[in-house]
């Protein structure tokens, strides 16, 4: 019989889905995809937070990110060390930190993705997050494909490249918060950039290539979510492995 978790479990799943797919596409192309990864881990701290006093994971995590990108930034401004050196040092110590804070009997939610307690509410906030993501980033998806391959020629056009870049970080940061939710905070690398990949070895030009990573992205946590209902494994690693296939069956495709 489904019921209302079955439903909403499979509409948020296939909502956040699509739109890590459909900014994959980007990610991939700009050689950012294990970018997400390691906001991922930036985001623990707030999961931990989170379930000590019970606020949304996703909105702990969205602040976490945020604090995170900020200490990041002001690091860069005060040191000469690399942007990664900085990165590495900020997201290890947000790693710790989770582990120390993190209750034991939350830690496979923490890190592998739970979506056993769902509302309505969340339902449909997540719905609108997601559509507003993907109408905003189809907006600018062209000027930030131009921008990855000339920001000269992006300026020529009239594009304010500065202002493009900070849309498209707000909405990476949305979705990974999001994503942390179905997938834990260790893979939601996987989320964003294995349908982009499964797309681009099936995909003849970039308008395919981008709403075929939506539709793999979502497909597949569609799928994922049945299983996982279904034979209760873990919601995070399940997302993965069905990926995983997709992207197997497309190299295939590819091949033939």
């Amino acid at each position: 019989m489904i019921n209302n978790v079955f439903i909403y479990s499979l509409i948020i799943t296939s909502c956040i889905g699509c739109i890590a797919g459909y900014l994959g596409s980007l990610m991939v192309t700009k050689r950012m995809a294990l970018m997400s990864g390691a906001l991922g881990h930036l985001t623990l701290p707030g999961i931990a937070f989170g379930f000590l006093y019970g606020i949304d994971i996703s909105l702990c995590a969205l602040a976490f990110l945020l604090f995170g990108s900020i200490i990041i930034w002001g690091l860069e401004q005060k040191t000469h060390l690399p942007t990664e050196a900085i990165t590495a040092i900020v997201f290890s110590s947000s790693l710790a930190l989770s582990f120390l804070i993190l209750p034991e009997a939350k830690a496979q939610q923490a890190l592998l993705g739970d979506i056993s307690q769902l509302s309505l509410n969340l339902t449909l906030t997540t719905t609108f997050l997601c559509l507003c993501i993907f109408l905003i980033i189809r907006k600018l998806y062209s000027g930030l494909v131009l921008m990855s391959i000339s920001k000269d020629i992006a300026h020529t056009m009239g594009i304010t490249t500065k202002l493009y870049n900070l849309v498209y970080l707000i909405c990476i940061a949305l979705t990974v918060a999001m994503g942390v939710r179905i997938i834990g905070g260790l893979m939601t690398s996987a989320l964003i950039a294995i349908p982009a990949c499964t797309s681009k070895n099936l995909s003849r030009n970039i308008r395919h290539y981008a709403y075929l990573a939506l539709v793999c992205g979502g497909s597949s946590c569609a799928l994922a979510t049945i299983i996982h209902l279904l034979i209760h494994i873990p919601i995070g690693p399940m997302i993965v492995l069905v990926n995983s296939v997709f992207f197997l069956f497309s190299l295939l495709a590819h091949k033939s």
